[in-house]
């Protein structure tokens, strides 16, 4: 199973979310894959994606995390020893989310939400120092990131296997060309769809 946690502001309705549901589904595997809207509260987001990641056994789970999904991602990973996939991950988000506490609208609805100065500290605590098996870890970091310090992520994961690709931006809306690598990641059988 995939579990596929967005960033901040994000939603399911993604680009890189709606890609990979759809190359899912080319290979009959749609089933396997699965994307909740994240609360705005940290601690609540990891409590929903630890409940959804618990119905599978963690040798058949792969999280995919973008952005604030990747510093969720890595957090579970730690915490339940399954693969993760990280998609310009944020390293610090208390840091670097300090600076959007108050009233933010999500891309893809436009829906309002509340970014409360206390998911800062919720966010602190999901702070990972170390990851413990890289091997487990597939980082995709673009130099072009407008958003996020590709350089720490890179430092981040220094052992995990990565890509890392000249120019791009945070959004990497060049995706669908590393989707199949990140599905043969996940343990997903990429074959070539007509």
């Amino acid at each position: 199973m995939i579990l596929y946690l967005h960033g901040f502001r994000s939603s399911p309705q993604s680009f890189k979310t709606s890609l990979l549901a759809a190359r899912m589904q080319q290979l009959g595997r749609g089933d396997e894959y699965v994307c909740p809207q994240l609360p705005a509260s940290p601690r609540a987001a990891v409590e929903l994606a630890l409940q959804l990641a618990q119905q599978v056994d963690s040798s058949e789970l792969t999280l995919i995390g973008s952005s604030l999904g990747g510093y969720y991602a890595t957090w579970l990973a730690e915490r339940i020893g399954c693969r993760a996939v990280l998609l310009n991950p944020a390293v610090n988000a208390a840091r670097d989310l300090a600076s959007q506490v108050g009233v933010k609208t999500q891309y893809h609805s436009n829906e309002p939400f509340e970014f409360k100065a206390e998911y800062i500290e919720e966010l602190k605590a999901l702070q990972v120092e170390c990851i413990t098996h890289p091997e487990r870890y597939y980082l995709i970091a673009a130099t072009g990131d407008e958003l996020l310090d590709w350089r720490e992520m890179v430092a981040q994961f220094a052992e995990a296997p990565q890509r890392v690709i000249e120019g791009g931006d945070h959004g990497l809306s060049d995706f669908a060309d590393y989707a199949d690598e990140v599905l043969a990641f996940c343990g997903i059988a990429v074959k070539a769809v007509s």
